[in-house]
């Protein structure tokens, strides 16, 4: 949800080709995208020859709408990734939750990080007044009483998080998404007289729908607090997390990074990996050492019988794992993520109709895909209706990238799927 309104770009022509030597077999997979804008277009996505959707919820109307299409079309295991896109009992699905920066707005944090300094009292007896305070407090300019009129009432931050943490619970494979920083956007303008009678039904309440916009931001230290509390919410329950990044690179990399601070992995130099290889013969890795229960298992003669123990999670103040979704900072930043020392296993999504939509992002794409390791990038589609026109930019932003990497097509999408099954799942 990186473009400026719901649906398919107009300034994005489709270039139809022959995808008959396109191995749609191999697995294709959507990396992040939001069909359940557009709910009448969820009936095509069986049809479609994607093997996977991870589909973001973005504010409080389609939390449910994610929800009840993971409980129908749901991957269940990562097997259902490598099979043949015919095979639709397997299901299609990634369900990610989460609450998107343009949004951020709409809540209150009543968490005990704020100091006690919460913008709104729901227990007041003068809720209109709250509401315009919290409004005034987050917005980057004191909106109008009109337009706090036509926002709605906030919704608290603890709450939000409690329900999805149940998702979490309810849904395995469950994402935290979309979130993150944008320091470009600007919320709507209000609905005029008579507008809102008019509006097209078959969009999902809560987006832009084509309206003005107002001259009103969310600011940044708002925006940052609403990103931290659900970074660290995936990192309670090791999921993945799908990041909105936009005008706001700095601050996005501080804001993740402050969470790691302190667990951040060691950069062996060069010298002292040179003397650990030559020593490597004489000593085991402490992390591949036996534990205790395997050590006695096997002096009582138990060995074989023992099964392969599943590592267990240790949750963290960070998220495993994160997608810089539509990534459009430059290659310098990129690096800054890549760093050695960074504890968190880092991708880069790819889109046509966002990273390919402008002259400026067109030219700098070949460099992004280059400095992007092999294992670590994933495409999407960002669209916000399933069926051909997802199929159509994934097939695009694919080839895109293959020819960049210098990969055929077998190859690359087989190094895509491998990435994307990674990324949702961890590491086999």
């Amino acid at each position: 949800m990186c473009g400026p309104s719901e649906g398919q770009p107009h300034h994005y022509e489709r270039n139809e080709t022959d995808d008959s030597d396109f191995p749609w077999d191999l697995g294709v997979c959507d990396a992040h995208c939001h069909p359940t804008d557009t709910m009448s277009s969820i009936s095509s996505i069986n049809g479609m020859r994607a093997r996977a959707l991870t589909v973001m919820a973005t504010r409080s109307q389609d939390q449910d709408l994610v929800a009840s299409i993971a409980a129908k079309h749901g991957i269940k295991d990562r097997s259902a990734l490598a099979v043949s896109e015919s095979q639709e009992a397997l299901g299609k699905i990634v369900p990610a939750f989460g609450w998107h920066p343009w949004f951020s707005h709409q809540l209150f944090d009543d968490m005990a990080g704020s100091g006690g300094n919460s913008t709104y009292d729901p227990s007041s007896s003068t809720l209109s007044e709250q509401k315009a305070k919290h409004y005034e407090a987050v917005l980057s300019t004191s909106p109008d009483a009109d337009f706090v009129a036509s926002l709605p009432d906030p919704k608290s931050l603890s709450s939000f998080l409690a329900e999805t943490r149940q998702r979490l619970e309810e849904n395995p494979l469950a994402l935290i998404g979309e979130v993150g920083l944008d320091k470009a956007f600007r919320l709507p303008a209000a609905w005029r007289e008579g507008e809102n009678s008019q509006r097209d039904e078959t969009l999902t309440p809560g987006g832009r729908e084509g309206r003005m916009l107002s001259p009103y931001h969310v600011k940044m230290p708002h925006q940052v607090q609403i990103l931290t509390a659900q970074l660290r919410l995936a990192g309670e329950f090791g999921r993945a997390v799908s990041v909105h990044g936009v005008q706001a690179h700095g601050v996005l990399f501080d804001a993740i990074s402050a969470l790691w601070k302190g667990h951040e992995k060691e950069v062996v130099s060069r010298r002292k990996q040179k003397m650990v290889a030559q020593g490597a013969e004489d000593f085991s890795s402490s992390s591949e050492e036996e534990d205790e229960d395997d050590i006695w298992a096997e002096i009582n003669g138990q060995k074989e019988a023992a099964k392969p123990k599943q590592k267990k999670y240790k949750p963290k103040p960070f998220p495993p794992r994160i997608c810089l979704h539509s990534f459009s900072g430059s290659a310098q930043v990129m690096k800054q993520y890549l760093h050695p020392a960074v504890p968190a296993r880092m991708y880069f999504s790819f889109s046509t109709v966002i990273n390919l939509a402008t002259p400026g992002g067109e030219s700098k794409f070949p460099e992004l895909v280059k400095a992007c390791p092999d294992d670590q990038i994933l495409i999407e589609s960002d669209l916000h209706t399933a069926g051909e026109d997802m199929d159509y930019y994934l097939k695009d932003i694919c080839k895109r990238i293959c020819e960049i990497k210098g990969w055929n097509l077998q190859q690359g999408v087989e190094r895509l799927r491998k990435n994307y099954e990674e990324f949702i799942f961890g590491p086999a």
